[in-house]
């Protein structure tokens, strides 16, 4: 991700989103806005996970608590507290699961943990293993789901990214570039993967400079996605960046 990419002109006015169908559809409740909403939990789900971690939960505790909240969400509907003129999905969610956490503590030892509901699909390993993997620099637990959410809007771009060459069977290709897509300088040279894949340098160099590009257009749909119409996609880009580096 970088904040030096100039803005494109849809990073203000992009065309209707995931959440901003959840906003619109929050007094209606049909079942568009709800299967995006759905969407929305299923995809970000870690951030949720993280934060609580990060609040000093167990790892089972965190897991069923996460599966709680996710009913909560999607059964109460608390999608009037969502402000349109500040509808990010980010900011939202979060908000969310403070408050949850606040209730959850007044109702403490009520519900016995190891039972949730499954609502959405979590995988325990993955999520603890992205808890654990971290930096080791003291973090709050905000910070914490800021960079568990800046990962996942990667993570889910990079799937995205990868689906767009496997659908065109370019898929032996996507892997010999993937570790060019950010510059380092243990990177394999433009040679090394052009005598790979029988090309010419330039030829690599080209693919290259597109792999980037697709990047950065599937990471600025995918933060779009979060966003409703109308909110500012370079400031929540670089919360993302910040996110990361922090």
């Amino acid at each position: 991700m970088s904040s030096t990419e100039p803005p494109s002109s849809g990073d203000r006015l992009f065309a209707t989103t995931r959440w901003s169908l959840v906003l619109a559809a929050a007094d209606r409740r049909d079942t568009t806005g709800r299967g995006a909403l759905e969407t929305l939990c299923q995809t970000y789900w870690i951030p949720v996970y993280a934060f609580i971690r990060g609040r000093g939960r167990s790892a089972v505790d965190a897991q069923d608590l996460t599966q709680e909240f996710f009913a909560t969400l999607l059964d109460k509907q608390y999608l009037q507290a969502a402000d349109p003129d500040r509808g990010r999905f980010r900011a939202f969610l979060l908000t969310m699961v403070k408050h949850f956490l606040s209730k959850e503590r007044e109702k403490e030892g009520a519900i016995k943990r190891g039972g949730a509901i499954q609502v959405i699909s979590i995988d325990a390993n993955l999520s603890e293993q992205r808890y654990q993997a971290q930096p080791t620099t003291e973090r709050t637990a905000d910070q914490i789901f800021d960079r568990q959410w800046a990962m996942s809007i990667i993570e889910q771009s990079l799937l995205r990214l990868r689906e767009s060459y496997e659908q065109e069977d370019k898929a032996t290709v996507y892997q010999q570039l993937l570790p060019l897509l950010t510059p380092a300088a243990d990177n394999p040279s433009y040679a090394e993967i052009a005598s790979r894949l029988g090309l010419t340098e330039g030829a690599i160099k080209m693919a290259v400079q597109r792999l980037r590009q697709r990047y950065r257009d599937l990471l600025r749909q995918e933060v779009a996605s979060t966003l409703n119409t109308g909110d500012d996609m370079t400031d929540e880009i670089n919360r993302l960046i910040v996110a990361v580096r922090s």
